[in-house]
């Protein structure tokens, strides 16, 4: 009660965000019971008659639609896992490395700029560099060579939100590195350089040991959220390469839920993904722990 009593302003000063918590993301949970129903908006949730499993049956029947959404999602998240989650981490050893702060104020400046801007925005930037009417495809054709639509082409559809992902993401995501590399001692590196080691194995057996923590946290909410890939980025691009190239699972519940009125179905899927990102986060952590890692929380916890 002592403890209640001295911290009661900083508790008062919680509520307001405890609320929105409570308010948007665990009472809308409630709302996953549409998942067991042939929900209809317009007689409401109550109302709606209840249909057991049925609603999970285009996942367990393979349903081929869903198998394509489920078969994009997993090969886009392997990807973004392998290839973009290393890039800040690199960027991040990157601009520890520069001496000048200076410089390195104005670098960072530069890399944190895309993250401010919509996907709107940046689906028109890429769209205006790399679409059929583009800068590249001008200039091609401006030295009589034939042009190709990028944008559009459904082979190139991986690699082209892949880097539309880095280009915004990735000097963000180097802030928290950066706060990391900041509380590693300094003294360590001194005492690496009289041992005789180069700025490799410094790197390797200072800096990334250092840091390792941060990483293992980051990856594991990210296996967390594998199975959720940019809707609003591919939502947008999802017309000139069409559905059998872009289709994932959150543009698939938008697609079949809001616009196609399989409100319970997709309530269905989306649960399911819920569930399997759960799944993912206690797995991963566990792994963390067998490793010596704390992970999202300690043994202890």
């Amino acid at each position: 009660m002592s403890r209640l009593r001295r911290d009661v302003f900083l508790l008062l000063l919680g509520l307001p965000g405890i609320a929105v918590i409570l308010l948007f993301h665990y009472i809308p949970l409630l709302g996953n019971v549409i998942a067991f129903k042939d929900y209809q908006p317009f007689i409401g949730i109550l109302e709606s008659p209840w249909v057991g499993f049925a609603n999970f049956e285009v996942i367990f029947n393979g349903d081929s639609a869903f198998v394509n959404a489920l078969v994009n999602t997993l090969i886009i998240s392997f990807i973004q896992v392998v290839l973009v989650f290393p890039v800040p981490i690199g960027l991040a050893l990157l601009l520890n490395s520069l001496l000048s702060e200076r410089i390195k104020r104005v670098v960072q400046s530069v890399l944190y700029l895309p993250h401010f801007m919509s996907w709107v925005i940046v689906v028109a930037i890429f769209e205006q560099m790399l679409g059929n009417a583009g800068l590249l495809n001008l200039w091609l054709r401006s030295k009589g060579m034939d042009g190709f639509h990028v944008i559009g082409d459904p082979d190139l559809f991986k690699a082209l939100i892949t880097s539309q992902v880095i280009w915004k993401d990735a000097g963000w995501g180097t802030i928290l590195f950066l706060a990391a590399l900041s509380r590693v001692d300094v003294s360590l590196y001194e005492a690496a350089a009289v041992d005789g080691a180069s700025r490799l194995r410094q790197l390797w057996h200072v800096t990334l040991p250092g840091i390792m923590g941060v990483i293992v946290l980051l990856l594991i909410l990210k296996l967390g959220d594998v199975l959720t890939v940019g809707f609003e980025q591919i939502l947008l691009q999802q017309g000139p390469v069409g559905i059998d190239a872009s289709e994932v699972l959150d543009t698939y519940v938008y697609n079949n839920g809001v616009l196609g009125g399989n409100w319970g179905v997709s309530a269905a899927v989306g649960l399911v993904k819920g569930i399997v990102g759960v799944a993912l986060v206690l797995g991963a952590n566990k792994v963390a722990h067998i490793f010596g890692e704390r992970g999202i929380y300690s043994k202890e916890q």
